[in-house]
């Protein structure tokens, strides 16, 4: 089952931006847009915009872990495991007529009907939009660290409160001890 979402940038009104088919939760797709920025795209957030926004010719079937080109090999395993997947755009798209479909762009007028997970990429950080709970969401700095947890929790993502996130323990708990406030982390699904 996929979790619907879109990559954008902001726009004058809001913003505009690309479909995402698979994997829109929040506890997956922001360290993968972290890392991507902070490792792949060293620290672009215009080269990432155009990449993931503007080089799409349909929409995002999956982001994969072409994403994390650059990345320490252990926050690569951490957030994908040892698997390993290029991003896939959609491609042979039909409409229900037969004719091709062409490009929807994703603004803040047509979005809350498509997508339940919108992430702009703004100059300061990723605005987290929990569409069926609010309109706008909290911006995750781009300095955040891609290990932190993040909730994937609707209703937690509302504007104006901080951003639903526990940092990583610093080092591992020991066997004997495990720490429940800190659960494992859940690798990046790959469909």
């Amino acid at each position: 089952m996929s979790t619907r979402s879109f990559v954008a940038r902001p726009t004058e009104t809001g913003y505009a931006g690309i479909y995402v088919h698979f994997d829109g939760y929040p506890s997956s797709r922001l360290p993968l847009l972290l890392a991507a920025y902070q490792y792949r795209f060293n620290r672009d957030v215009e080269a990432m915009s155009v990449h993931l926004i503007d080089e799409v010719t349909i929409a995002w079937d999956e982001l994969g872990t072409d994403l994390l080109d650059g990345a320490p090999k252990s926050l690569a395993t951490q957030l994908a495991g040892r698997e390993r997947w290029p991003s896939r755009q959609m491609e042979n798209v039909v409409n229900a007529d037969g004719s091709p479909a062409e490009r929807e762009v994703i603004t803040e007028a047509n979005s809350r009907s498509l997508v339940e997970w919108g992430y702009v990429l703004r100059p300061e950080g990723i605005e987290v939009i929990s569409l069926t709970e609010a309109t706008r969401g909290p911006v995750i700095d781009w300095n955040t660290d891609p290990h932190t947890r993040f909730s994937d929790h609707l209703s937690l993502w509302l504007p104006g409160q901080p951003a639903p996130a526990t940092r990583p323990p610093r080092s591992a708990p020991s066997p004997a001890a495990p720490s429940p406030a800190s659960p494992a982390a859940r690798p990046a699904t790959h469909r």
